[in-house]
């Protein structure tokens, strides 16, 4: 009988601590485990993807912004050349805008879905065309002494939309000059890529 009391009170009295060594397995389970880091060392022989050097080359310069700003009186928001690539004053020139989302024209055509106006694409080369007609020998303080306007536009198509990201290259090429009363006939082309954009007949007038 002793001895049955005795394990008995034995029993009371290490229940406790096997109740404290559980409390403690369950809170170690329930710790959260600390994050492993994994090192994951990329091999330069193995970068996905097509090599980004030498996808931005920029077309060669026959004239910078700075030299096209000395010819041409157009400005901010409304000049659209941003470099020309090619020129021989009096025959031809090829002129490039980078279009980009920042063109003020954007918000408003269209909100929805962005699209460069055809009308300031007709625009942009009639501003190469006025680079064929002015000597680089006429510049002067915000452009040329000289100013040009459209006096026509023939045969007019769009054959693409041109989007931010786009460049576009223009064309423009003299077909007939009349000295004797400032009119140039101008064909002129827009080209993003490979890709025909827009083309007209330019016809412009010199004034003084």
């Amino acid at each position: 009988m002793f001895a049955q009391a005795s394990c008995q009170a034995n029993a009371s009295r290490v229940a406790p601590n096997a109740r404290a060594s559980q409390k403690t397995r369950v809170k170690s389970q329930n710790k959260p485990l600390a994050r492993s880091r994994v090192v994951v060392r990329a091999d330069a022989g193995e970068e996905p993807g097509s090599p980004a050097k030498g996808m931005g080359k920029n077309l060669p310069a026959a004239m910078d912004i700075g030299q096209v700003m000395d010819l041409l009186p157009h400005r901010y928001p409304f000049l659209l050349v941003d470099r020309v690539v090619e020129i021989e004053v009096g025959k031809y020139a090829i002129g490039m805008k980078n279009v980009t989302i920042n063109d003020n024209f954007f918000p408003g055509h269209f909100p929805q879905r962005p699209i460069m106006p055809g009308v300031l694409m007709v625009e942009a080369m009639a501003q190469v065309g006025g680079l064929v007609m002015l000597e680089p020998g006429e510049k002067g303080s915000g452009g040329t002494q000289k100013e040009f306007f459209f006096a026509g536009i023939d045969g007019v198509k769009f054959r693409r939309p041109v989007v931010p990201g786009d460049t576009l290259v223009m064309k423009v090429v003299l077909t007939k000059l009349n000295k004797r009363f400032g009119i140039a006939k101008m064909k002129g082309q827009c080209f993003v890529g490979d890709e025909l954009a827009c083309e007209a007949e330019l016809t412009l007038a010199l004034g003084a």
